[in-house]
């Protein structure tokens, strides 16, 4: 649908780089949250808390590795020679260095005039219209997207692979020993906040993924709407998890692995069954074998988020852009309704099996609170994608007639309900 004046495009305007204020928030958190859990270690230390002290470690280096290895990869440094970027991957300081990068590229990027790289084509949604924009892209603002899309990927794996288990096992900690210091708090603080902004990253790449020919933006209570749902969601799903891991110890870890290992799985399944061949747009100096790590390594991050918060898309590996592009409300739907069901099961188990540790907390309540807070989550995600989502426009079904046709069964069984993102011939997406 052509805007109102129909017509050829606009021509191509200069594209203005903006402020990277993404980088800068994903490297405050990222040093933010190292240097509040070394100060908590070294209080670790001091106590004599061995065991405690290798697991807040163990859940800073191991995401931090991994960041610093996504960055490299996603800048293909391996064949440039650059050593001094690469010692400060090995010192873990990555992320500081491309952030200092990226604004030396955005100081620079207005002071001289330079020749475009390519021209970009998008279209925008307007009072129900659609506007083709073309604008041209300079050497500046493309080497700022390369470390945008660096960073959001790193935002994700610092928040669900580092932050989330350093959130659960902080939290646990203080039930445990119902004392919370002040590093403790500063750190659990800091990792909710980084879980919270790396579940909101995960929706706008969903969006840009599916929606990659028109120009997304979420307008300012769309974007609160996210943080509400994101931030009950994964803070009552980790209260949860904690409380019942303080009476059943040795059930917790079946448990977690269950829900890590059933949606590890379904895409390698669903890939087998197929009966394609691995994706060859990964890398093309990869074999492979290494395809098939870093395949690996991207539904572990899957999984890893779906056992907190909804992930937002959907893995599809027999796809050459390894994402579903279509939005299945009953994904979305069994999702929610079997979260729930889990949530209630391990905190009723937990309320009538509590120790005396909770003789001080009014557990009633404490689970009422629960299960409300988990619910209103899910209350603001249908109010996002009801009325706040910016592309709710070209939905086919929108969540009104998903819930009319559920309570009516007015649907026919044959006609599923399918949202597609708009496809074109020859487009090739990759969030890898």
């Amino acid at each position: 649908m052509d805007g109102p004046s129909g017509g050829c495009p606009p021509a191509a305007a200069p594209s203005r780089a903006k402020l990277p204020l993404g980088i800068v928030f994903s490297t405050a958190l990222f040093c933010g949250e190292g240097a509040a859990a070394a100060v908590l270690c070294l209080s670790y230390g001091h106590s004599d808390d061995r065991f405690w002290l290798a697991l807040t470690v163990f859940f800073v280096l191991c995401p931090s590795v991994l960041v610093q290895l996504t960055l490299i990869f996603v800048h293909r440094d391996l064949s440039r020679d650059r050593p001094l970027v690469l010692l400060m991957h090995l010192l873990q300081l990555g992320p500081v260095i491309r952030c200092m990068e990226a604004l030396l590229v955005y100081c620079w990027s207005g002071r001289e005039e330079e020749p475009y790289v390519t021209i970009t084509r998008k279209r925008r949604l307007r009072k129900g219209y659609e506007v083709e924009m073309e604008q041209e892209v300079g050497h500046s603002e493309r080497r700022l997207a390369t470390h945008r899309n660096a960073f959001k990927r790193v935002a994700v794996i610092q928040a669900f692979l580092g932050s989330t288990p350093q959130l659960t096992l902080q939290l646990y900690i203080s039930v445990l020993e119902k004392y919370v210091p002040v590093a403790r708090a500063v750190l659990m603080a800091i990792c909710l906040v980084s879980v919270t902004y790396g579940a909101l990253v995960c929706n706008i790449l969903a969006i840009q993924v599916k929606y990659d020919d028109y120009k997304v933006q979420l307008r300012p209570l769309a974007f609160i709407c996210i943080v509400l749902w994101r931030s009950l969601e994964i803070s009552t799903r980790i209260a949860v998890l904690v409380l019942f891991s303080t009476v059943f110890k040795h059930w917790i870890i079946p448990i977690a692995l269950a829900n890590l290992l059933v949606v590890f799985f379904l895409p390698w399944v669903q890939f087998w069954r197929s009966g394609n061949r691995l994706p060859d747009n990964i890398e093309k100096n990869f074999s492979r074998l290494g395809t098939v790590v870093v395949l690996c390594a991207f539904t572990l991050l899957y999984s890893s988020i779906n056992m907190f918060c909804w992930s937002a898309v959907q893995l599809k590996l027999a796809d050459r852009d390894l994402i579903d592009k279509s939005q299945n409300w009953g994904r979305l739907a069994v999702y929610y309704v079997a979260r729930l069901a889990e949530n209630t099961a391990l905190v009723i188990l937990w309320y009538f099996f509590k120790t005396d540790v909770y003789e001080n907390v009014c557990t009633p309540l404490l689970v009422l609170q629960l299960l409300l807070g988990y619910c209103l989550g899910i209350y603001f995600m249908l109010l996002f994608y009801q009325y706040l989502h910016p592309c709710r426009q070209l939905f086919r079904h929108n969540v009104a007639d998903f819930l009319h046709c559920v309570c009516c069964r007015r649907q026919s069984p044959g006609t599923p309900l399918c949202l597609e993102a708009p496809f074109e011939p020859g487009v090739r997406h990759s969030i890898v």
